[in-house]
């Protein structure tokens, strides 16, 4: 692209966008309609400027010129009840549902990973040794040690609090930092998959691997797919760098990420139902099958939420993204 040919052939119309977008008067019916043509025509050399010739001079010209434009045009929306609910009926379950072909095969290998470690701490006693003294590790095992008493060592309100502010943030650093080609993703899993594989291999080496999947499986069952749901969309965003597919690296990521930062917020919603069992129903006095009961209960309504109402809107063509209206103007890109 010659930039000067370009720039003298459409200046014009950039003055004449300008000058409407100045206007004070509201604008007659023939106006209106210029500013749309002159809109859309902006829009399209500011992506082929982009994709061209990213003059930084032109670009901070075109950039807020179009952004003005698309808001006079559009109008400002405002998000509403409505916007929260379509979120949580059709966006985010859409948006777990098509990520399914990462997520379930994270767990499923995080699964396994989980219980080699399990069965090599809990067999070992020489790996044991090397994680803490005999004293040290009796007085984490023992009953109302170290791993019972965590679940009662603080207010429960202020300890699903804890719990919830510690889950959300792994589970965000997971989807916002996948796009750094899933590196820290791994991170995070790793640091689940060897704490658990730890907790249980210790408890079942002292005989009390009943009492922990007590404890873990009433939260853990809905805080752990929470996290492997995370996960599995942060490696997919992750891969998205890689591999765009059809679509452009750039939008390719805008539109991954942008679904992505809204899985955060219903994953945060998820994590909270999680952290309140985890204050309140795991260290109660229920009867242990009672609690697990409620465990199992809490993940198959998420199952269900996400492979019956999030199958039914993504074949419906949801995939969690924003509105259309409300997505950045992309022009057709060459294969």
């Amino acid at each position: 692209m010659d930039l000067d040919v370009f720039v003298s052939a459409h200046r014009a119309e950039w003055d004449r966008l300008e000058a409407l977008l100045r206007r004070r008067r509201a604008l007659s019916g023939p106006e209106a309609d210029e500013l749309v043509a002159l809109y859309q025509r902006t829009a399209t050399h500011l992506s082929q400027v982009r994709s061209a010739a990213p003059d930084p001079a032109l670009l901070a010209r075109l950039t807020p010129l179009v952004a003005r434009a698309r808001s006079t045009v559009t109008g400002a929306r405002k998000a509403s009840w409505r916007d929260a609910a379509h979120f949580f009926t059709a966006g985010f379950p859409a948006a777990v549902y098509r990520s399914r072909n990462w997520w379930i095969p994270t767990a499923l290998l995080c699964v396994v990973l989980t219980a080699v470690i399990s069965w090599w701490v809990g067999t070992h006693p020489e790996v044991r040794a090397t994680i803490a003294a005999p004293d040290e590790l009796r007085e984490m095992t023992r009953p109302g040690g170290q791993y019972e008493a965590y679940y009662s060592s603080h207010p429960a309100a202020s300890f699903a609090a804890q719990v919830w502010t510690n889950n959300a943030q792994a589970a965000a650093i997971c989807l916002v930092f996948g796009a750094l080609l899933g590196l820290p993703v791994l991170w995070v899993l790793f640091q689940n998959v060897l704490n658990l594989g730890l907790g249980i291999g210790l408890m079942t080496s002292a005989g009390r691997l009943d009492t922990f999947l007590g404890l873990l499986l009433p939260h853990g069952l809905l805080e752990l797919t929470a996290v492997f749901v995370a996960a599995g969309t942060g490696l997919r965003l992750g891969w998205t760098v890689i591999d765009p597919g059809r679509r452009s690296r750039r939008t390719a990521l805008a539109e991954e990420g942008r679904s992505a930062l809204g899985m955060a917020i219903g994953l945060a919603a998820v994590l909270l139902v999680s952290g309140v069992i985890e204050a309140f129903v795991t260290p109660s006095g229920l009867p242990t099958w009672a609690r697990i009961l409620i465990g199992v209960a809490a993940e198959l309504a998420f199952l269900s939420y996400v492979f019956v109402v999030g199958r039914r809107a993504a074949n419906a063509g949801e995939t969690g993204d924003v509105a259309p209206a409300d997505r950045p103007v992309e022009v057709p890109t060459a294969a």
